[in-house]
């Protein structure tokens, strides 16, 4: 049996494909009202596929807050950084494990799914499964898993996506391997764990540069007085470039975080990634210039006319961690800018102020929208916005009165 410890983004899903391709699972979570959902078959989720894979998944997987006795333990808890040091808080992870080794049998494998900085199972979770060892007379595995799925197309990325295993022992190695190959099809890669805590930083990392390069080009190009997105469309048509398009900022639980590891262990050498990390965070103040120039330039000068279309981080899912549309808002309270109006088609309960949850209604309510994020939904009920002002952060509309970042 392999039992799941947090059933949250990356967890749940995970539980569910093991359980749906034939292992017998245990779904930990310790959060009461998380289980008592999932054993009524209530899903807190709006990922395509996950009420599918539920059904198939029911009949080998249960649910509790409690541990469980297992041949093999995933840990798919959260690994926050901390915003003044930079350093991962492994604190969740430690825990996790902490549970883990007074319970599991002897040569029991601990795999960490979660997302952690280069060093820290030698650091942080090594100490305890030693300790463990010592105390309790059992040798117990440690692996590195790093998951690698997006919102919005969780299911098919873990089935498609390649895995990278990071090991001590490469029999050890194998075994992991062969329970993650009951579904994931994607290529399968053994390293050591250090080589696999470091890749999955990396490649986030690499994202958020890149990301920051168009951001920082947005600028560049609007100072200038230049389509950014006509220099980036012909610039592209080289065949060794692919710049990405500039966005409002970065969010999300990977790519806004990750870069952070790298500049939190080695302040001295993580530059680039530093100034990355500066530029896209700087996105929302940017947008917040620009919604100033067009307010300005159009005689608007009540923000109760001025209105946020999106709050989630990415289009079409209902994901709002570290949500550029968040960090713009939290700026503009800062500044004593109150009264905007707000609306996302994925978030159904109330979270900021003056937040309406029908679109035409919102749109009603204003004279000037600010496009944070590209659902489906404004693309398709983009007639609703033809006598609107309109400040498009993502390069949906085109128009006279559309202005662009």
């Amino acid at each position: 049996m392999i039992n799941i410890i947090g059933l949250g983004y990356i967890g749940l899903p995970t539980a569910l494909m093991f359980a749906a391709h034939g292992e017998q699972m245990m779904g930990t979570d310790c959060k009461e009202e998380v289980i008592a959902h999932l054993r009524d078959g209530v899903l807190d989720t709006e990922e395509q596929g996950m009420s599918e894979l539920y059904a198939k998944a029911k009949g080998n997987i249960v649910f509790s807050t409690q541990y469980a006795a297992a041949d093999m333990y995933i840990v798919a808890v959260p690994t926050p950084y901390n915003k003044n040091s930079k350093k991962i808080d492994p604190s969740y992870v430690q825990a996790a494990v902490t549970e883990i080794v007074k319970i599991c049998p002897d040569q029991a494998i601990i795999v960490i799914e979660s997302t952690i900085s280069p060093g820290t199972i030698d650091l942080f979770i090594r100490p305890i499964v030693v300790s463990a060892g010592e105390n309790f007379h059992k040798k117990i595995h440690l692996a590195h898993a790093p998951e690698r799925i997006i919102p919005g197309n969780m299911l098919k990325e873990l089935k498609h996506n390649s895995r990278t295993i990071g090991v001590d022992d490469p029999s050890i190695g194998v075994m992991v391997k062969e329970k993650y190959k009951s579904f994931c099809q994607g290529e399968i890669v053994l390293t050591n764990i250090k080589t696999a805590e470091m890749t999955k930083v990396v490649e986030n990392t690499y994202r958020d540069v890149n990301i920051a390069f168009a951001n920082e080009l947005s600028k560049i190009c609007r100072a200038a007085g230049i389509d950014v997105h006509e220099v980036i469309r012909i610039a592209n048509m080289h065949p060794r470039v692919s710049i990405l398009s500039p966005g409002p900022g970065v969010g999300g639980h990977c790519i806004a975080v990750d870069p952070w590891f790298l500049v939190g262990d080695y302040p001295q050498l993580a530059k680039l990634v530093l100034t990355a990390r500066t530029v896209n965070e700087s996105m929302p103040d940017f947008v917040m210039e620009r919604m100033s120039q067009v307010m300005e330039e159009n005689h608007i000068f009540d923000l109760g006319r001025v209105g946020i279309y999106g709050l989630t981080y990415k289009e079409n899912i209902a994901d709002i961690r570290e949500s550029p549309s968040l960090q713009l808002l939290e700026k503009m309270r800062k500044r004593m800018a109150f009264g905007v109006h707000v609306y996302d088609p994925f978030i159904k309960e109330k979270i900021v102020d003056h937040q309406y949850f029908d679109f035409h209604q919102f749109v009603d309510s204003v004279d000037f929208i600010v496009i944070m994020v590209g659902h489906e939904q404004i693309k398709h009920d983009a007639a609703a916005l033809n006598k609107k002002l309109v400040l498009d952060c993502r390069n949906i509309f085109q128009g006279e009165k559309v202005y662009q970042l």
